[in-house]
């Protein structure tokens, strides 16, 4: 189990005391992204003495990179990540090691995100079960092309084999381009209604923030790895859905910033992969 946080220690405390209650007591890795609150520190301390929990600071905040660094430093086969404001609910981890362990080229598998007190669905949720990808026999359920970060297990090897979450992409869509990267290296996704993780936003989120972050990253993700006229429109999709906006705008500028990299770093998809990114699209 990785947990990525940044200076929200009220949350991240509820959250791990949930996950090392659990009956499985899966080992938690908790990887601090350069945190500044004292109080963050306070309980940092208090985090690292619980049993099966180890805790590692960072000096800089690298975002959803922060979890490749703590699934390096596990041994297990599997890693199921968490932010500090979701839990996994009792059953839902030995459920995705048991997919994972009777399909051995699924590289990850999604679960079912509820959200708040109310245990809203996540509109993901129904996205992913209604996937209109043709069915793969390393999908025990509904194939898919994305996924929610603190709603999915991870293949450790296929995870680190891709290079885990980007480094410049912060929080905010990074999953598209990991998604992406494990299905061109053959690792099969798959969605499962029956594992379950809870979200409870925090309170200290910044929504503007994150939106640009989200405009920024798709732009991104579809100059590293879609051919150029897909390319193109996508980039008028994410744009038109954005609307016009400061962080849509502001978005945009970030990801103009990052084109000399991009085009270092840009590797298109297959044209099947391709066809079936039109399907999501469409």
């Amino acid at each position: 189990m990785v947990i990525a946080t940044r200076d929200r220690p009220e949350a991240l405390t509820r959250t791990v005391v949930r996950l090392t209650a659990l009956d499985e007591r899966p080992p938690v890795v908790v990887v601090d992204n350069g945190s500044e609150r004292a109080e963050t520190r306070a309980a940092m301390a208090e985090l690292v003495v619980r049993p099966g929990v180890e805790v590692l600071r960072l000096e800089t905040n690298r975002g959803g990179a922060a979890r490749t660094v703590g699934a390096e430093m596990l041994a297990t086969p599997y890693i199921a990540f968490a932010d500090d404001d979701s839990w996994w609910a009792p059953g839902s981890l030995p459920r995705a090691a048991a997919i994972l362990d009777g399909h051995p080229r699924l590289g990850l598998v999604a679960g079912r995100v509820l959200v708040g007190p109310e245990e809203r669905e996540d509109p993901v949720n129904e996205a992913m079960a209604r996937s209109p990808l043709s069915p793969d026999a390393e999908a025990p359920g509904p194939r898919v092309l994305g996924f929610v970060a603190c709603g999915a297990v991870v293949r450790r090897a296929a995870y680190l084999g891709v290079g885990g979450f980007h480094g410049a992409f912060g929080i905010g869509g990074e999953e598209e381009l990991v998604a992406l990267d494990l299905s061109t290296a053959g690792w099969g996704l798959a969605y499962d209604s029956g594992i379950v993780a809870h979200h409870h936003p925090s309170a200290r989120r910044d929504p503007a923030a994150r939106r640009r972050g989200q405009v920024r990253n798709a732009l991104w993700t579809a100059w590293l790895r879609r051919s150029p006229r897909p390319a193109v429109r996508r980039t008028r999709e994410v744009l038109r859905a954005a609307g016009p906006s400061f962080e849509a705008a502001g978005g945009a500028v970030d990801a103009l910033r990052g084109l000399r990299w991009v085009a270092a770093e840009r590797r298109p998809v297959t044209a099947e992969l391709e066809a079936d990114l039109r399907r999501l699209e469409s």
